[in-house]
């Protein structure tokens, strides 16, 4: 069975937690204009229905405003956060929405209190998984590790060991 976690923002990814294997990808997106993208809810629904059968539960980290961001900004994220939520609801897949400090008070608790936090736990914890993006990115991508770190958590709580 799979566990699969969530971290639902446009740089957010999805990850698929088996008992040996771990598959991360970043969420789909489509390209709006030069500088705007938005959920591809079609792509986000198909990686979903793949692995239905095999999917046990799927952890969603709850969507919350954060300081300095704008209305348009958490407008979008909270819609893209609904959707997520839909197709889980549409594929009859059950799901459990996570608070960030939740998850983060389990899985980073012996991590320095930063961003990236959920990279050092998931590169610890799943020393072989590429964190870059794309193939041109140069940086690891705290989206795919905090989907990792929210799949890992859901892991531990549905195995009792939480």
């Amino acid at each position: 069975m799979i566990i699969v976690g969530i971290d639902p923002g446009l740089k957010g990814a999805i990850a698929f937690i088996g008992k040996k294997k771990v598959k991360v990808i970043p969420v789909p997106t489509l390209k709006m204009t030069k500088t705007k993208n938005m959920l591809d809810e079609n792509g986000i629904r198909d990686y979903l229905y793949n692995y239905k059968t095999k999917i046990e539960h799927v952890f969603i980290e709850k969507a919350q405003a954060m300081p300095k961001q704008g209305g348009v900004s958490m407008f979008n994220y909270g819609t893209g956060w609904g959707i997520l939520r839909g197709i889980c609801c549409g594929l009859f897949l059950p799901y459990t929405l996570v608070h960030p400090k939740t998850w983060k008070k389990v899985i980073c608790k012996d991590t320095p209190k930063s961003k990236e936090a959920s990279i050092i736990v998931a590169k610890r914890l799943w020393p072989k998984i590429n964190l870059l993006p794309t193939p041109r990115s140069k940086k690891d991508s705290d989206g795919l590790a905090d989907a990792m770190c929210i799949g890992e958590y859901g892991r531990r709580l549905l195995a009792g060991k939480i």
